[in-house]
């Protein structure tokens, strides 16, 4: 299995996905996900005017560093809004980026609406993903559905789950419609790990790996919640997932904006870069020292 982790690792102290690619490189990662949500804040890279120039300058820095984008992340929205034809075409320039840099598998998240039952909450995801997968169809792109995590909202439902993942995978029922399992939203549930990947079974095309104390979504990193990693490697191993082994971890450090504030002096108000570059260095170390724990770490 291989190490990857996300381009947003550290677009808080870059704001390029060019630079932040750079620090990830020299962290040890070789293969990275993509995150869409970067340029979506502020309509930059796939979003600007010139995002033709933007897919090859992202493909020349993957050359330059020799790494690989091996999977993605569209932008949160409002993907069963009425009006969401503009977040429709927003995610289908996901689909065709990820066609430009050869990058297999995006992960689009479902979409969930007050007063929806199971069933109505699949069949409108169905219809928001019906032009994506067409989209995809000409990429050849996987598209994943998520879990999310566990959410109690009075009338509310949305997938937060291993039966009701698989149940909208199946619903779908496209040989481009598959899951990415996020660990950290599953360590909010009681299914064991290991029951859960057995469950989706060759479903599972990516995932998401991150770390909470099983009452919100913190994405922390690993040892410092409650996940159980042996649980989740056992049921990677007994799909024989051959995915990569990709970091979700925003929580190394609280953003500035969360911390008590103190107007005289900002110095350490942000956990300085070196010490986040240090911080990526060890989440690298990290992996490499699962994976090699069962015999599985691949460069």
């Amino acid at each position: 299995m291989k190490l990857a982790t996300t381009t947003g690792d550290l677009w808080g102290y870059t704001g390029s996905q060019e630079r932040s690619m750079e620090y990830i490189s020299q962290a040890g990662f070789r293969y990275m996900d993509y995150n869409f949500g970067c340029d979506y804040g502020n309509r930059s890279g796939v979003y600007s005017e010139d995002y033709l120039k933007h897919f090859e300058a992202i493909g020349a820095q993957a050359e330059k560093l020799g790494v690989k984008l091996v999977q993605a992340h569209s932008p949160m929205g409002k993907p069963l809004a009425e009006d969401n034809a503009a977040f429709i075409a927003d995610t289908a320039r996901c689909v065709e980026a990820c066609g430009a840099w050869g990058i297999p598998n995006l992960v689009v998240h479902s979409g969930y609406t007050p007063g929806l039952t199971v069933q109505e909450t699949y069949a409108r995801n169905k219809e928001f993903y019906a032009p994506l997968l067409e989209c995809a169809e000409k990429y050849n792109v996987n598209i994943l559905v998520e879990n999310f995590n566990k959410m109690h909202v009075e009338g509310l439902y949305w997938i937060d789950n291993a039966p009701d993942l698989l149940g909208m995978v199946e619903y779908v029922n496209h040989p481009l419609f598959h899951a990415v399992w996020d660990v950290g939203h599953a360590n909010m549930q009681e299914m064991p790990q290991d029951e859960a990947l057995r469950m989706l079974g060759s479903h599972v095309r990516a995932l998401h790996i991150q770390d909470n104390m099983g009452d919100k979504d913190s994405h922390l990193t690993p040892f410092l919640g409650t996940l159980s990693l042996d649980a989740v490697m056992n049921g990677l191993l007994d799909i024989g997932y051959k995915g990569y082994f990709t970091f979700e971890v925003g929580g190394i450090f609280l953003p500035a904006n969360k911390r008590r504030p103190y107007e005289r002096d900002t110095r350490l108000a942000r956990a300085p870069l070196a010490l986040r570059l240090a911080q990526e260095r060890y989440l690298y170390e990290l992996g490499k020292c699962v994976l090699e724990a069962y015999d599985c770490f691949e460069e």
